[in-house]
């Protein structure tokens, strides 16, 4: 959790039939016709490799008898990066140095830095490959209402192809991050099309930043709900058949209990690879107990954490959770973040 606000130019268990075996979109979204002119293509291959996909899931699982986890799924399609791969993040936004370390730092010193990072999580844990991402804040929240109608500011394109540029220094996938302020996601992600046509380039949506109740952010916590999740989710997923991409992975942040409303109404889809982010900074004992309230409690399908280098450590006991410690989780986190 960053409260900064950018003000100007200057965040093998009992497998059901629904595995693997079928699928069937409940939610109808329609997108407008212009967003489908792409030539149309032949539908993309479901993954063969089906067996290794759930046994894979129950290794993530890390032993879980709830029955909570893993969750029935459908299978990703072809080219699916989860759960095969576990992705380390480096999260911000280019103009500020206060909003993680992507931005903090030049990219050459920046990617020294997450080349460690990657190196650790290779090392903790040998059997998953880790790919390495670029968390980029397209959509910052604001609290000048004076100056932005809708109490965000949209980051320049020139500056999104910096972000796209910076990744390919290191072979990184890019997430486009949203802070909708007072807008609304169904004005927000079709200005994001360019890029989410792109193979490498995946969406992540804050809550904490989405003010439907009209307060302004900062005031407090915001929230999103279910629908807005499976609007995101079927919109990936038309652009992912339109144009024959491997799967999109859709992540949204948590750290509270009403950030995510109505969490059991999330549809899976094929296309898609929902991942929940625990967000949230903290001494241990507070990440492991939001991790268990908000992530463990409530499965969807994949999960996050996300780590601090300067609000970790603001006071002892704080520290940074290490590698070794996350992986006791269950589930095991598959994407890591580092703000």
């Amino acid at each position: 959790m960053d409260y900064v606000i950018l003000i100007s130019l200057l965040t093998i268990l009992n497998w059901g039939t629904c595995f693997c075996t079928g699928y069937s979109e409940t939610n109808n979204y329609k997108l407008p016709q212009k967003h489908l002119t792409a030539k149309k293509q032949e539908q993309p291959l479901i993954l063969t490799d089906t067996i290794g996909y759930r046994q894979k899931l129950t290794v993530l699982a890390n032993g879980d008898t709830s029955g909570r986890w893993p969750v029935p799924q459908p299978c990703p399609l072809k080219g699916a990066i989860l759960p095969f791969k576990r992705i380390v993040a480096y999260y911000g936004n280019l103009y500020s140095k206060q909003m993680g370390a992507l931005g903090q730092y030049p990219p050459q010193q920046m990617w020294q830095l997450l080349s460690k990072e990657v190196q650790a999580w290779k090392e903790a844990d040998s059997t998953t490959e880790v790919q390495p991402a670029l968390h980029y804040i397209a959509l910052v929240a604001q609290n000048d209402t004076t100056i932005f109608k809708d109490c965000c500011f949209r980051m320049p394109e020139s500056q999104i192809d910096s972000v796209l540029s910076i990744a390919k220094m290191g072979n990184a996938i890019v997430f486009l991050d949203l802070q909708p302020g007072r807008s609304r996601l169904t004005s927000e992600v079709p200005r994001l099309e360019k890029y989410l046509k792109m193979p490498g380039v995946h969406l992540a949506l804050d809550p904490e930043f989405s003010m439907k109740d009209g307060c302004l952010p900062g005031q407090r916590i915001g929230s999103l709900d279910a629908s807005d999740v499976n609007y995101c989710s079927a919109y990936l997923a038309r652009l992912v058949k339109a144009y024959n991409l491997p799967p999109k992975i859709l992540i949204v942040h948590r750290f509270t209990q009403n950030m995510l409303q109505n969490y059991h109404d999330i549809v899976l889809r094929p296309e898609v690879q929902i991942v929940i982010n625990m967000d949230g900074w903290g001494p241990p004992t507070l990440k492991f107990s939001s991790y268990h309230h908000y992530i463990y409690r409530e499965p969807i399908q994949f999960t996050g954490i996300k780590l601090f280098y300067k609000n970790d450590l603001k006071k002892p006991p704080y520290r940074m959770l290490t590698p070794q410690e996350i992986l006791q989780l269950k589930p095991q986190p598959v994407y890591i973040q580092y703000q």
